[in-house]
């Protein structure tokens, strides 16, 4: 029962704290309402509980929403704003966040080259900047339980675009065990299970007034 000592967490091929950040882009009560590719109670859970991981890992998170200073949209889901709800948000008027300057500059800053990416809609807000990262170097992981499309087709459709380019497919549960990768890593483990534990899902359109 002898762990091995921690590869360099930098270098690491894999996920670790210190080599990703983490995006989330456009989990508003207009778009989680529109999603028909999964169940929207599972989506909210899914997106809170990987918020949660980033969290617990200390992750830098990039959260982005669209159209709320111009009055056209709403902010965030309050589920998601009682996990992030002390971060920045960057607001847009772009579909594509990557076409956004601070949004992009707050990406950059990270100095992260490993992107864990979430957004809605998958074939829009998601492939879009996830497309647009990978021609510029990086390498973008989607966490494809977390995120949503308009439909079964446009959902599976993006994901199949978003692979074939090169960004690499993962769920949740592959987020949290990977950026874990140790029990003996004692700090992390209470969060970790955290994650497993009940989250309020019941109410996805629910609007977040913070």
């Amino acid at each position: 029962m002898t762990s091995e000592a921690i590869r360099d967490p930098l270098k690491d091929h894999l996920l670790t704290p210190q080599n990703s950040a983490f995006i989330v882009i456009d989990y508003q009560p207009i778009q989680v309402s529109s999603i028909r590719s999964m169940d929207k109670q599972e989506l909210v859970f899914n997106i809170v509980h990987s918020a949660m991981a980033a969290v617990n890992y200390k992750l830098p998170i990039i959260h982005s929403t669209v159209n709320v200073t111009t009055g056209r949209n709403k902010p965030p889901i309050e589920p998601l704003m009682e996990v992030l709800g002390t971060y920045p948000i960057y607001d847009r008027t772009t579909i594509n966040s990557w076409e956004d300057i601070e949004f992009k500059k707050a990406v950059v800053a990270t100095g992260r080259k490993k992107l864990i990416m979430t957004a809605l809609w998958t074939e829009a807000c998601l492939t879009f900047p996830a497309l647009d990262a990978i021609k510029e170097g990086y390498e973008v992981y989607a966490v494809a339980d977390a995120v949503g499309g308009t439909s079964v087709a446009a959902h599976k459709a993006a994901l199949r675009r978003m692979e074939q380019a090169g960004v690499k497919l993962i769920s949740k549960t592959q987020l949290y065990c990977e950026l874990q990768r140790d029990w003996n890593r004692e700090e992390t483990v209470p969060g970790f299970m955290d994650v497993f534990q009940n989250a309020d899902g019941s109410n996805p359109e629910k609007n977040s007034e913070k």
